[in-house]
């Protein structure tokens, strides 16, 4: 067995994956309140030390290394939660959150099922009946957990503070929540977070800016750059490869004759 071969071979899927990020990441940045994603990859070394130092196993028990992959072990996921950019629409439903935090919606998937989702996208709109929803027609949920609902036939403002003012009265507050650690949230879809086991809630120290969106956080000169850095990388497992072939052909088929 040529070992190059595999290691190669590992390196190639490592940098299709990262292709595959940096694409979907490309395809977001116009959609708002987007946040980018990375990959991350595990050198064959490290990986093997982390076994070797697991005590998990128990005393005295002799520790199976398993299949010897050498190579590059595809890592874990990552997203970036810096802030994109704000920009301005004057429309009264297009919300920017000022800091950490996101909205609460309630989304419903194709089989009826509801749970609650986050999102830093604040494109929202307002229906006949004066419900507050998502351009996919979720929920915005209140302080209560609730769908924000106002009279659709008033004109309404949204202060700092979530709160929509009608006729000069408080008609509703919009919930902003933020959680202690964000490893703890799962992207669903293009711009929505799900919590998972683990995840805690915190009170949110964003405040609502209306008539404005936060755009995608991914640049695209980055992501260009990385693409091409990423080509590169799989150009030159290909070429391992091509040159270890290229080896086994001479030894199978000249070496040893007569």
């Amino acid at each position: 067995m040529v070992k190059g071969l595999y290691t190669a071979y590992t390196g190639m899927i490592n940098q299709q994956n990262r292709m595959d990020v940096l694409t979907n990441n490309l395809a977001n940045v116009n959609t708002n309140g987007y946040k980018k994603e990375g990959a991350t990859s595990q050198s064959f070394d490290s990986v093997l030390a982390y076994k070797i130092k697991d005590v998990s196993e128990g005393a005295r028990i002799a520790k199976r290394i398993g299949f010897n992959n050498p190579g590059v072990k595809i890592g874990e996921g990552y997203t970036d939660f810096s802030e994109g950019p704000m920009r301005k629409t004057e429309n009264a439903f297009d919300l920017a959150l000022t800091d950490s935090g996101f909205f609460a919606v309630q989304f419903t998937n194709k089989a009826g099922d509801s749970s609650v989702k986050y999102t830093r996208d604040g494109n929202f709109a307002l229906t006949r009946e004066g419900y507050l929803v998502t351009q996919d027609g979720d929920f915005v949920l209140n302080e209560s957990g609730r769908p924000v609902k106002i009279d659709p036939l008033l004109e309404a403002q949204v202060n700092i503070s979530g709160q929509i003012i009608q006729d000069g009265t408080v008609a509703d507050t919009i919930q902003i929540t933020d959680f202690e650690d964000y490893n703890y949230l799962k992207h669903y879809g293009e711009n929505y977070f799900e919590p998972i086991d683990g995840a805690r809630e915190t009170e949110a120290s964003a405040g609502i800016y209306a008539g404005y969106l936060e755009g995608s956080n991914v640049s695209v000169v980055s992501e260009m750059v990385d693409m091409i850095n990423v080509q590169r990388a799989y150009e030159s497992n290909q070429k391992v490869i091509t040159t270890i072939d290229s080896t086994l052909e001479i030894s199978a088929n000249q070496l040893g004759k007569l």
